[in-house]
């Protein structure tokens, strides 16, 4: 039987809705921190089953909330950062074939909104502490021009750790301006983090965007980080050292979040932001095939997590399909940021399937499309066409056992054109192409498709006579 109720008492009720309403419209929203590592292997934090490094303040972050299971990233740095940032696949970008290099006359393309742009335009502050990797040509590609009220870190990949110089040039920065800040970068980065929560603005809720440089090359850490793994070899034990540190930054970071009361109302998200390099020799991806720079699932399927108390389900596993273009409509709707604008999305909302179980809201996954090579996920079924390897700053990618992956192939002949049911194979060890032809085609078709809309891709070598600036980003 319905409810049915008197004109008298709907207008009793009515001032009642109306607080319930209010309520609802005034709910507090997240303060969102956001932990890219650099070059993290999947299988080396102890969340994801690692064993060799000790990693106890990221695994007791995954433990308070849900493993991302099947979450996807781009191959190598930028793009990844570009996907993140924008919600869009890099290749509307002309991000796709790699990283942007110090000497870059480009970057993000200045059209494209931000995710910090569309949070300050929700009453968000905004900060980057870390890594950009996404221009510094032009003033107006620095990140204080693309949405963050604070910025504090480096603008380029594989700086050293301790002089903070890349290619000649320093690399090292706050709000946009040089700072002479002497230290191991990710004890800088930590220690800015822990002060920008502290005396953050209190009438607004934070964004606070951390890229770390860990764990990427050049392998470095402080000695008494190498203590602990007297069991490993080479640059294995430097970047366990190299992780442990990071780990240490993210339990500094959670404190900070722990002390000033905001943990209640407060969304980590985790992620690295491609597979691990030179798997088996440095970093560890588990059982998946190949790392770092490759269309396959080492290169792309990384560690990752989001934790929220109370709000996503402590010890959880997502198993749905995701990728990092999604975080920025999910962010846009948690946050309440006007999710009107010019350009269109590729992310889809992930919310749902990360606090409800629902299926993946992706109707398919793009690793990538370049002119030499692309790669998409349908369902369960994953199409690879030309698995080379992409353009990264250290070489590293796919383990020596597969070696000549990246040697260019007609893109309709013999094993470029890869077919793999990651349902049942997600190692990809089984290829299908020659048993399920119109599978092929199926696939294929939706990454031509893709492939169509894609923009030329950015990517130039140094003028002649390049020189770095004394200090990048600024003009000598």
């Amino acid at each position: 039987m319905g409810w049915r109720f008197s004109a008298a008492m709907k207008s009793a009720l009515f001032p009642l809705f109306l607080a319930v309403a209010a309520f609802a419209a005034e709910a507090p929203r997240p303060n969102v921190v956001f932990l890219l590592v650099d070059d993290l292997g999947r299988a080396d934090c102890g969340f994801m089953g690692g064993k060799d490094i000790q990693t106890p303040h990221i695994d007791k972050l995954a433990k308070a909330g849900a493993v991302l299971d099947q979450f996807y990233v781009q191959p190598v740095c930028s793009p990844t950062r570009a996907a993140l940032m924008t919600g869009r696949y890099p290749m509307r970008h002309g991000l796709q074939v790699g990283v942007v290099r110090p000497h870059a006359q480009y970057g993000l393309p200045l059209e494209e909104r931000t995710l910090p742009q569309a949070l300050k335009e929700s009453g968000y502050e905004t900060a980057i502490v870390g890594k950009w990797h996404l221009g510094t040509f032009q003033p107006g590609y620095l990140p204080l021009q693309r949405g963050f009220d604070h910025q504090y870190g480096h603008y380029n990949g594989a700086i050293d750790y301790f002089t903070h110089i890349r290619d000649g040039g320093f690399d090292w920065h706050r709000d946009d301006k040089e700072n002479r800040d002497e230290g191991y970068s990710t004890h800088l980065v930590a220690k800015e983090c822990v002060r920008l929560i502290r005396e953050r603005d209190k009438a607004k809720p934070l964004f606070l965007y951390v890229p770390f440089n860990g764990v990427h090359s050049p392998w470095q850490v402080p000695d008494e980080y190498l203590k602990p793994y007297g069991h490993l070899q080479g640059n294995r034990q430097k970047y366990a050292g190299m992780l442990a540190a990071v780990d240490e930054a993210v339990g500094q970071i959670a404190g900070a979040i722990d002390e000033a009361g905001l943990r209640k109302n407060t969304l980590f998200i985790f992620s690295s932001d491609n597979g691990g390099p030179s798997p088996g020799q440095i970093t560890d991806n588990g059982p998946l095939r190949a790392g770092k720079g490759t269309l396959y699932e080492g290169g792309t399927r990384v560690a990752a997590f989001a934790t929220w108390d109370g709000v996503i389900k402590s010890g959880t596993t997502v198993n749905a399909a995701l990728h990092m273009v999604d975080w920025y409509p999910t962010l846009l709707k948690l946050t309440g940021a006007p999710a009107e604008q010019k350009l269109p999305l590729d992310g889809r909302d992930a919310w749902p399937a990360i606090t409800q179980g629902a299926a993946s809201p992706n109707d398919f996954i793009l690793y990538n499309t370049t002119p030499n090579n692309g790669a998409i996920r349908v369902g369960d079924w994953k199409l690879v066409v030309g698995g080379n390897v992409a353009d990264s700053e250290d070489g590293g990618s796919a383990s020596p056992k597969k070696k000549g992956k990246g040697k260019k192939k007609k893109a309709d002949s013999g094993p470029a054109v890869e077919l793999f049911n990651l349902a049942a194979d997600p190692n990809e060890k089984t290829n299908l192409a020659a048993a399920q032809p119109q599978k092929v085609a199926e696939l294929r078709a939706r990454l031509d498709e893709l492939a169509a809309q894609a923009v030329p891709p950015k990517s130039a070598p140094p003028a002649p006579g390049f020189k770095a600036p004394r200090v990048w980003g600024q003009k000598d």
